[in-house]
């Protein structure tokens, strides 16, 4: 009896103990899964994609000139970090001007290249038919002539840091000219086109506008450039 009753009462503390052991392990178990929810990485954020703006938004004015002879517009050419990457990028003078550093959150919606030959189009266009370089044989068959070829080798387009609070857009390009003669290619002009606008802002968004301003004026420039070229 007595073994009896020391055994009922050794119960409850051995009931206890288990008690608090499993809650401690509940408890421990919650904080390792808090803990692993907090260590799971943040939703990727879409780097911000960029272009030149939507270009003309309503006819232009009757050009009451006589219109230019036609062109045919290549693809522009890039060296490798400019053909191929999306990334705008930029270069700090103040610091190490011969290295190219992308913005790790803005993107262009093409390649460089095709921005700028799309821009230079929109605008030689205007007075003159612009073709494609492979469309340009089928004038041949029309009036007997091919147009003038146009080569373009963009050779710089960056968000250029002088200072941490003064920057521009860079653009420059190289162009040239060649005429298609029974004899074979034959080169008329060569030109580099430099330009350069401040940015407004110290970050992507105040590069991408300045290198939209930058490839305009090259655009201006080499309409007016390209009348003073003939065979």
């Amino acid at each position: 009896m007595n073994d009896m009753q020391g055994h009922s009462m050794r119960t409850p503390g051995l009931g206890n103990a288990s008690h608090k052991r499993i809650s401690a392990a509940v408890a421990a178990l919650a904080l390792m899964l808090l803990a692993g929810c907090s260590a799971l990485p943040d939703k990727p954020v879409r780097p911000t994609q960029f272009d030149f703006g939507p270009g003309a938004i309503a006819d232009a004015p009757a050009d009451r000139r006589a219109p230019l002879p036609p062109l045919a517009l290549a693809d522009v050419d890039a060296p490798g970090p400019l053909d191929a990457a999306s990334a705008v990028v930029y270069r700090l003078l103040y610091a190490d001007g011969q290295q190219l550093r992308p913005y790790a959150q803005a993107r262009w919606s093409m390649p460089p290249t095709q921005l700028v030959r799309q821009r230079l189009r929109e605008r030689l266009s205007q007075r003159r038919a612009v073709l494609n370089a492979g469309e340009s044989s089928a004038l041949l068959r029309t009036d007997g002539t091919l147009p003038l070829v146009l080569r373009i080798d963009l050779e710089e387009f960056s968000h250029l840091f002088q200072s941490p609070a003064a920057s521009t857009g860079l653009v420059r390009l190289r162009v040239t000219v060649i005429d298609n003669t029974p004899a074979g290619e034959k080169l008329l002009a060569q030109r580099m086109f430099i330009a350069q606008k401040p940015a407004a802002s110290a970050d992507a968004a105040g590069g991408v506008r300045a290198l939209a301003e930058a490839t305009d004026t090259v655009a201006a420039d080499l309409e007016q450039w390209l009348e003073t070229v003939a065979r």
